[in-house]
């Protein structure tokens, strides 16, 4: 450790505080840290009843708390920052640290010797404020990033980038990011103590400018109780505040496309592309911020202002389609700091990530690389308005407690010119085709709104402190989908003949020898859901060397349906987390720690929406008499020209009101939940270097999904009475209303163990023969960690991880790559029970080896360089085929038909088994980054200039292919198998100049 010699008013601080290590510290409040230690005299013994007092650096925050019997201190809930220790007590000096760092979510610990009065000589004082340190009281697993740090490093600007810092975190589908083996739809994000993770698909979250940020905190395991609803990770990020200094600055990132690589053409076997040289875009980000005092000492403010111009044009394929998009949108963000009193503080911050992005869509000759006519104009309407108002009150100096109360608003609009101006129309008697100006199905459009409540209290009692709380969400989508056009009617034409009858009970005229459906499709609603949780937690110091932290969650999950009732609820989950950290050496230098935890996941808004609205099917009927030809956007098309109505208007289907929906879901399904088992150990080896390894055991015990159940186990005159889509607990007890009687009417609950029943089986006459249930998912994740850290002393810094890890199973979560399925919750992997038959292997998220280094070096004290690197082993390859070798149903399986492919019978064709990940795998991918950058100060202004890198060397390995061996059930098989279908991006460079007053 660094030392020094200083005056006899001094201190020995035993432990300091890292301030961007791998080596997680103790575990704190969600959007702040805390600061703990303990007073030891010259000769061990404990000092109880001395004055400590903490001053915040910047902001003037004071706090003071009395040492306990044992000498022991603590202050929870200190916002994030730099802070003057001072300790005062009858006959010893007074004694004083600068410069202690409280960082997010951790425990800061300073342990302090007194020296008596009477003594004279000088006292050696050993600390560090920016070296290694092990904190032997945590059990979590968590990274902590400072903006600092980021700012030396290579890193893109967002909080997905920098989890991807952390060991075993990888990219995923749909633009998320895996943790440990999970889906990218397990995640949870938290800024300032605000949930902001989207939760209709799960899949994304709000988000601010990069340079609004503070500090990150990414969990990949064993967080602590007042944390739950993933069975991923947790990214943590907490925003920057004012100080008692006034500050304003501007901040100017630039990516332009003279700075990007030119991609190169892909093909596939037939010569058509799947990625063009074409593709670019063009970055631009000017922000402007302004802080300091509103009253000294007191009153804080920090506002933002971004403007933004996005560009980006995209080629598809040969077809001839180019994308020219633009996203304008600007931020504002803004916090206040009120220090109400020493022992009362309120926080309030807001920001808008509200963004419309327009698309203009062209023709495109792929040969010559020359753009056609205008073909359409779309528009994407997403983001909006965050806020939260925190309280935190001192109530004693063992007795704490934090109240937050927020929100946030997602627009989800999806629409485009021709969806408003054109119907589509189909003509069905000659196979479907359209013959209008949009081909779009159904548009939707919604508004998502959570308000969330959050309620945490500490109680410091000698050897236990208690944490308790609860928090509660009430998370509201207003949806509605409907057909394009004016009139939101989707028009279809078929054959008839006079006289016959229509499905509206019509008849049609004489000498009518087509006619015209048009149905209006409509769902609705408003559709909340409630998800709270209580916790309690005990962290008990067992022995000076042995410290156990004991917890219980308590989570309730209920999801409603458009007219606002209850159709999904689940309640008194218990999730208990266990952990336990052994001071090896009794130094405060290595740990042995061990973590056990159960972790919940709800069910997300898109269930409600897609299952439980009101629904509107209103049938209309009239003679087809021919087509109108007509221009849009210099193209010729068909509108229809309508005979007189046939029949009534017929909403048999759906008259708008929510259905009986005791027939669709599980009346007593289960949550989600995941185990994890963690043992680790963690050494300093001096005050800046620090190495670690654990071990992870990840199961994953359940899921929800929409399952098909063709028999409810009661058969009517020989033959099974068929349920239908059941949202429910693939493999296990379902409880659903169904007709139990035989009268085609439901009329009573009845349970069905899915996995032996549920899918009725017939010969090849059709003859029902019994029943055969579907396998049971499972996931299961296995991991090994090793970590070497340097920290950062003012001349270089080095972080080094290596995992090997194994994901298995048969089920990769609420979302599936392999096959495109983002609707979470609604896979296709339990349509019929041969999807997941034999399904067991490696998983999409499956990379085996995983290595990451980051690094920063000083050149002098103004330049300084930095890097990163990222190799990841490929994902595993499976060939999916069309059909099952049982039945005729035609969904993704893990069976290829081998022979008498094009038989009528099923029965017939001959199938071989083809095992998942068994076609090899993706290759390797490296990443690696390279940035400078240039500081310097002229009087009171500071200026930094970077210049970074991303994808130095260009790699354009395959990230994604396809797998399907088998479009179709044939004799053929599918020859653009394990060709790619993404890729990594080229190489591109981005500037940003910083200036600071």
């Amino acid at each position: 450790m660094n030392s020094r010699t200083l005056r006899k008013t001094a201190l020995c601080m035993a432990m300091g505080v890292c301030l961007s290590s791998m080596l997680p510290l103790a575990q704190a409040a969600s959007n702040d840290g805390a600061l703990v230690g303990r007073l030891v005299a010259g000769g061990g013994q404990s000092v109880a009843g001395a004055q400590i007092t903490v001053r915040n650096s910047e902001t003037g925050l004071t706090r003071s708390v009395r040492a306990d019997a044992d000498g022991g201190y603590r202050f929870p809930f200190l916002p994030i920052g730099n802070y003057t220790v001072e300790v005062s007590k009858d006959g010893y000096q007074p004694a004083r640290a600068d410069d202690v760092r409280v960082s997010l979510g951790n425990a800061t610990s300073v342990n302090i010797t007194l020296a008596a009065t009477a003594t004279l000589e000088a006292v050696e004082v050993v600390g560090t404020t920016s070296g290694m340190v092990v904190d032997v009281t945590s059990t979590e697993s968590a990274m902590n990033v400072t903006k600092a740090e980021l700012d030396r490093l290579p890193v893109e600007r967002s909080a997905q980038a920098v989890a991807l810092l952390a060991p075993g975190v990888t990219t995923g589908a749909f633009g998320g990011i895996s943790f440990g083996g999970s889906s990218v739809a397990e995640n949870t994000v938290y800024i300032n103590g605000l949930n902001v993770t989207d939760f209709y698909r799960r899949i994304g979250f709000s988000s601010v400018p990069f340079s609004f940020f503070k500090e990150f905190q990414v969990k990949t395991g064993g967080y602590s109780v007042e944390f739950g609803r993933t069975t991923g990770g947790v990214i943590n990020a907490v925003t920057n505040s004012g100080s008692n200094e006034f500050k304003f600055g501007t901040e100017l990132t630039w990516e332009p496309r003279f700075l990007q690589t030119e991609g190169s053409d892909k093909y596939n076997p037939d010569g058509s592309k799947v990625s063009y040289q074409y593709d670019e875009y063009d970055r631009t980000n000017l922000n402007a911020y302004a802080s300091g005092p509103l009253i000294p000492d007191k009153l804080f403010f920090y506002v933002m202002y971004e403007a933004r111009d996005y560009k980006d044009v995209t080629v598809t394929n040969d077809e001839g389609q180019q994308f020219r998009s633009s996203s304008p949108d600007d931020f504002w963000g803004a916090k206040l700091d009120w220090q109400i009193s020493d022992g009362h503080l309120l926080e309030l911050f807001a920001f808008s990530d509200k963004n419309s992005t327009v698309r203009n869509d062209y023709l495109f000759d792929g040969q010559s690389g020359q753009r056609g006519a205008f073909t359409n104009r779309r528009y994407t309407d997403s983001g909006g308005n965050n806020y939260a108002l925190t309280y935190t009150g001192y109530l004693s100096d063992s007795f704490s407690m934090k109240f937050l109360a927020g929100g946030n608003e997602r627009d989800r609009v999806q629409k485009s010119l021709n969806d408003i101006d054109c119907s589509r129309i189909r003509d069905r008697r000659s196979g479907g085709g359209d013959v209008g100006c949009t081909t779009s199905g159904l548009i939707e459009e919604g508004k998502d709104e959570r308000k969330a409540y959050r309620l945490d209290f500490e109680w410091s009692l000698d050897d236990h402190l208690l944490r308790f709380g609860l928090d509660r969400e009430e998370n509201t989508s207003d949806n509605v989908s409907f057909y394009p056009g004016p009139e939101r009617l989707l028009y279809e034409i078929f054959t008839t003949s006079p006289g016959a009858t229509l499905a509206n009970g019509g008849v049609v005229p004489a000498g009518v020898t087509a006619y015209v459906r048009g149905r209006q499709q409509e769902v609705s609603g408003t559709f909340e859901t409630l998800n709270t949780a209580y916790y309690l937690e005990d962290n008990w110091s067992i022995t000076p060397r042995l410290t156990l932290n004991l917890g219980l969650r308590l989570e309730g999950f209920d999801n409603k349906n458009g007219e606002g009732d209850t159709y999904i609820k689940m309640d008194d989950m218990l999730a208990p987390r266990l952990g336990l950290s052994w001071d090896v050496g009794g130094d405060g230098r290595s740990k042995l720690f061990a973590n056990a935890g159960r972790y919940f996941l709800p069910v997300s808004n898109i269930i409600n929406v897609k299952q439980a609205g009101a629904f509107l099917d209103r049938r209309t009927f009239w003679a087809f008499n021919g087509f109108q030809p007509f221009q849009y956007n210099g193209q010729t098309y068909q509108n229809l020209v309508l005979g007189p109505q046939i029949g009534p208007v017929d909403d048999s289907q759906g008259d708008g009101s929510v259905g009986d929906l005791r027939g669709e879901v599980d009346k007593d399904m289960d949550a989600v939940y995941q185990d994890e088992f963690i043992l680790g150990f963690q050494s300093m080896l001096d005050d800046k270097w620090g190495w670690g390894v654990r071990g992870i055991h990840r199961k994953l015990h359940n899921a929800i999904d929409d399952m098909e159940l063709t028999s409810n186990g009661i058969l009517c005159d020989g033959e099974p009475t068929s349920i239908g889509y059941v949202m429910a607990n693939p493999g296990r007890d379902v409880t659903v209303y169904t007709d139990t009687n035989c009268d085609g009417v439901n009329d009573g609950y009845v349970t069905i163990d899915t996995s032996r029943r549920g899918w009725a089986l017939y010969d090849d006459d059709g003859n029902y023969i019994g029943e055969r249930g579907y396998t049971e998912p499972k996931r299961t994740y296995k991991a090994l960690e090793l970590q070497l850290d340097r920290a950062w002393d003012g001349l270089w810094s080095l972080n080094a991880s290596y995992t090997l890890s194994y994901s298995r199973g048969n089920a990769e979560g609420p979302v599936n790559t392999d096959t495109g399925f983002s609707d979470t919750g609604r896979t296709e992997h339990f349509d019929d029970p041969y999807v997941d038959l034999n399904a067991e292997g490696s998983l999409p998220n499956d990379h085996r080896h995983q290595i990451k280094l980051r690094g920063a070096y000083a050149l002098s004290d103004s330049w300084r360089l930095g890097g990163t690197l990222t190799a990841l082993s490929g994902a595993p390859i499976s060939g999916l085929g069309v059909g099952n070798p049982f039945d005729g149903t035609n969904y993704h399986s893990f069976y290829i038909c081998v022979q008498n492919c094009t038989a009528d019978n099923p029965s017939e064709r001959v199938y071989r088994l083809s095992p998942r990940g068994s076609y090899g795998r993706m290759p390797w991918r490296y990443d690696v980054g390279a940035s400078i950058s240039y500081a310097h100060s002229f009087g009171e202004v500071d200026l930094g200039v970077t210049l970074a890198v991303y994808n130095l060397f260009n790699g354009t390995r395959v990230t994604a292919v396809d797998q399907d061996l088998q479009t179709d059930i044939g004799d053929e098989l599918n020859p653009t198998f394990r060709y790619g279908t993404d890729y990594q991006s080229p190489r591109y460079a981005q500037l940003k100049v910083k200036l600071d007053f």
